[in-house]
């Protein structure tokens, strides 16, 4: 498990210039940073790209995770009326049978 060290967007926009820019080794600037290169190399795949289509893609994840909710959601109401449709059409086979 990771420490919990939570890193500041400027932080890791660094770490990735120095290897990006600057031309340092991976290894090194992990090292000198007190990082992984696992989590170095995952910001070097997400800090590369320019900040539109690192928003735009941001964006999509978060519209993506509210959609996942709601369908959650309706599925969850769904299942609760098909319950209570089988609850009251056996109550009503009953009221007809007396």
């Amino acid at each position: 498990m990771g420490t919990g060290i939570r890193y500041t967007d400027e932080f890791k926009q660094e770490a990735v210039n120095q290897i990006t820019i600057h031309g340092y080794e991976v290894a090194d600037v992990a090292n000198r940073l007190g990082v992984s290169t696992k989590s170095l190399y995952k910001w070097m795949k997400l800090y590369s790209k320019p900040s539109k289509q690192r928003q735009s893609e941001q964006d999509l994840q978060v519209e993506v995770a509210r959609l996942k909710r709601e369908l959650k959601r309706a599925q969850q109401e769904r299942d609760i009326l098909k319950e209570a449709a089988v609850f009251f059409a056996s109550g009503s086979k009953n009221a007809t049978r007396s």
